[in-house]
Parts: structure tokens; sequence; C-alpha cells
């Protein structure tokens, strides 16, 4: 439990109580003290009290009194009276008024850890029982504020079942991408989690500047006008979530809903497929001035945010069906852009769209510098195949497909997988294992007609790759050896 409350005027039994409570099997996180019943009903009607020990007789406000006054409070505590008079007629008059236990002085420590574990017990099957009300609360009233086709008789059911458990002033509906996580539970506030992406909270009118200046100050939320009766939630939340596009448009901290009648501009196609095209010619600069130019219009109320949201996403599918062979399909940025709510403000979607734009761009040049190269280095593997037989070297096929030394030197084996050197190697001496197989050719040509000058040289690659000399590989074969020797 959280926090039991020990009444008593005597101060050593007072500590004697709370020596008991602090060695029970039951873990307390906050344990406090006072001496009358004035002082009690003040820490009850202030704060959540789970557990309260009182004593009957003390100065002031006893404890029969105290048990009575504290009915009036929003938290009632579970109560055991700890008396030192055995009357009967005392303990059939606090019963009444709900308390649990009625003990006799001493207190015994069996006694006490007993009632202390019931207790328990009980506050935590309340809980369940009051998460479960709750989830299936909440989940009705999602259900009120985004079924655009909820029949009267679908509301009023909804109504009926809830409306005891809901506000019974005035509320507003404030609707953010607020963190739920950043916020403690609220008294006066109900939270929402993740409704069409956005977090909701109704809140007691006179909770507004409360948290409009501590928990909202630095979260750009949408407010409602202030309503009452959940019949009307579904008309607050409307109200809210149009204020909170506005808030996301504007870049404005907090945005209290007006009802505008505007003609508003339209996105068109051609701009979208425009901006598309401009990206894919490197053209990002003037993308991202038509980009620009939108979000303009909509930051001055000429383009409906809704439909500024629609333009975007429309923007995001067309570049990732335009460019798939480029874009990974979970391409995890890209797909967090279509959902452009779970930014702040429009200026901090436009900044991701265009960190991404820009991202990508350098991703195209690069896969495109790649599709150049990978050209040029079958253009110099043909070269190489056609001129195998002349005086032949990097340097000479480098220029001839016009790319710079090193560069070949690095994409070539890339591509191929081994050096130039090797794989020049590798086929003048299958081309010559083929003129020693299918021809009688002597060594010494057939050692120039693969690009050899010096015989001797030739010999010594060839035997090299193939563990024999050109004279034994023929051998070999002529004996119904192996080609691949």
């Amino acid at each position: 439990m959280n926090t039991l409350l020990i009444v008593e005027d005597e101060k050593m039994i007072r500590q004697g109580i709370k020596a008991i409570v602090q060695r029970s099997p039951v873990q307390i996180d906050n344990i406090m003290e006072c001496k009358n019943g004035e002082e009690a009903l003040e820490i009850i009607r202030n704060q959540v009290v789970d557990v309260m020990l009182t004593d009957i007789r003390m100065p002031k406000m006893d404890g029969i009194t105290l048990v009575k006054e504290m009915q009036k409070s929003e938290h009632v505590p579970l109560t055991v009276v700890i008396s030192g008079y055995d009357d009967f007629s005392y303990a059939v008059e606090l019963l009444r008024n709900g308390v649990r236990e009625y003990i006799l002085k001493p207190v015994e420590r069996e006694q006490i850890n007993s009632i202390l574990v019931k207790l328990e017990a009980e506050l935590n099957e309340k809980m369940q029982k009051n998460n479960e009300i709750l989830t299936i609360g909440y989940q009705q009233l999602k259900y009120l504020m985004l079924n655009k086709n909820i029949s009267d008789e679908e509301t009023s059911t909804i109504v009926r079942q809830f409306e005891h458990q809901f506000m019974e002033g005035e509320y507003l509906v404030c609707c953010s991408n607020f963190d739920m996580e950043d916020m403690a539970v609220t008294p006066g506030v109900v939270q929402l989690n993740d409704v069409e992406h956005q977090d909701i909270f109704i809140i007691d009118r006179q909770k507004e500047r409360e948290l409009f200046y501590d928990e909202f100050r630095n979260y750009y939320v949408g407010v409602s006008l202030p309503h009452q009766g959940l019949g009307n939630l579904k008309a607050a939340y409307e109200e809210a979530l149009r204020a909170r596009k506005k808030a996301f448009m504007t870049g404005e901290y907090k945005v209290i809903y007006k009802e505008e009648d505007i003609s508003y501009e339209t996105v068109s196609d051609d701009m979208i497929e425009q901006i598309v095209q401009l990206i894919g010619a490197s053209k990002l600069d003037e993308a991202t001035k038509n980009i620009e130019h939108i979000m303009f219009k909509a930051k001055k109320g000429r383009i409906d945010p809704d439909n500024f949201s629609a333009s975007m996403k429309r923007l995001i599918i067309k570049i990732a069906s335009t460019y798939q062979n480029v874009i990974s399909a979970d391409d995890n940025e890209l797909l967090k852009l279509q959902d452009i709510y779970s930014f702040d403000t429009a200026f901090g979607f436009y900044e991701a769209l265009v960190d991404w734009m820009s991202k990508f761009h350098q991703q195209m040049v690069s896969e495109f510098e790649d599709y150049k190269n990978k050209q040029k280095i079958q253009m110099a593997i043909a070269f190489i195949n056609d001129n195998y037989n002349k005086d032949l070297n990097m340097a000479v096929v480098s220029n001839h497909i016009s790319m710079n030394y090193s560069l070949f030197s690095y994409v070539f084996k890339q591509y191929t997988g081994c050096n130039f050197v090797n794989y020049l190697k590798k086929i003048r001496i299958s081309e010559a294992k083929r003129l020693l197989r299918e021809t009688d050719i002597k060594i010494m040509e057939i050692s120039q007609m693969v690009g050899y000058e010096n015989e001797k040289h030739f010999m010594k690659l060839f035997k090299n790759v193939c563990g024999v000399s050109p004279t034994e590989y023929r051998k070999n074969l002529q004996l119904g050896g192996s080609e691949n020797v």
C-alpha cells in the first residue's frame, strides 16, 4: 500500500503502533502520524490515504467524529479503530460508517499484521476492479469519440453506462502528441493514449490553469471549448483535434478551437509529381522551395491542415513508388514521415523530410556512380577479352574506359573479385590451355599468341598456375589425362 495514517494522541502508543506497522509483512511506502482528528481530517482532504489506524478519544476531534466527517472526502481510507474502551455501542456506530475493524488496546503484533494483510488484499482487489472498469470505460470513450457513424441509440447507451464515472462540471478536451509517460496520474484528468496517433486529455476545467502552466507548458496542444456531460464528448474531441492540427501548422503551443468558415486551396497532383521528379533530377533546392511554398500557405490558413497532411503523405508514397529500386521497403524514416502528426509541428516534419531527401539524394548519387562504374568495368572486361594477346596493362585499360587509374584498380577488384594482373593472367593461361589442347602450335608461338613475348616467362607462369609445364600439360592430354591439370 502507498500511505498509512496513524491517529493517536499519546506519543508512546503512536510510536509503538508505528514500530509494529514497520515490521509487518505488508510493504508500506509512507507511514504518517498525527495526534488528533482535526489533523487527520486535514491530511485526508489533501491527499490519498489508503489505510487509517485511529484512536477514539482524542482532543479537538475524536475518532467517531473523524470517521463521520471523512465520509465527505473524495478518497475515504480503509479504517481500523484502536480503542481502550470495550464499548459495544462505539463499535456498532463506527462499523455503520465503514470502519473495517475495531480492536482493543494493548494491540498485539499478530493482530495488526493479520489486519494489514487483509486490508492490503482488499486494496489490491479494489484497484484491479477499478482498472478493469477504467479500461472498459476508456475503450467506450474512444469509441464514442472516433466512430463517425455512431447512432444516437449507441451514444445514449454509453452515456447511461458511464455518465456517473464522468466529470460532473465543465471540462475541456486537449489533444497533443504529449508523451504519456512524462505525466503522473492527476486527479481531474482522464488520459487516453494513442487516439488517432495523438494523446487525449479530458480535464476538469478547474485544472486548466495548473496543467497549462506546468505539464503542457512546452507542448503543442489543441484545446476544445468548454463542454459538460459525456454526450458532448465527441464534439469536444473533434474541436480539440482541429485545434491541435492548427497548432501543428502554426507552431503555437496552445490553440483554442474557433469556428471558421474559410475556402481552402488544394495541393494538385501535378505539384506532387513535380517535386518527385525534381528530387530524382538532383534539384533538391527547387523541390524544397516547392514544399516550403505549400507549408507557407498552410501556415497562413490558405491550405487546410488535413489537406496538407494528405498531400505530404501522397508525396512520400509517390517518392517510394517512383524510386522503389533504390528505397528499401522498410525504410523506417520514410515510414515515420507518413505519420505526420507524430511530429510536434509542421516545421519539425519539414526538417525531417528535407533531411531524408538529402540522404536519399546522396544514396541516389552513390547508386548512380556504382552503376556507371559497373558499366565501365564491363567495357574494360570486353576490351581485355579482345586484346589479351597484346601488350596490355592496367594503365592502357583504364585510359581506354576513361577512368582514374586508382579508382579503376579498386572498382575492378570489387567487381571481378581479383586484381587486374591476376585477371589478365587467368584469361591468358586459359587461352593457352585451349591452344595446347586443340592445336599442335609450338609453345613459343602460343606464348606470343596469348600476349607473352618472353617464352620463358610464359612457361614459368603456366607452371605456377597449372603445376606442370606447357609441354607436360599437352603430353598429359595426349595420354588421356584431365584437361584441368
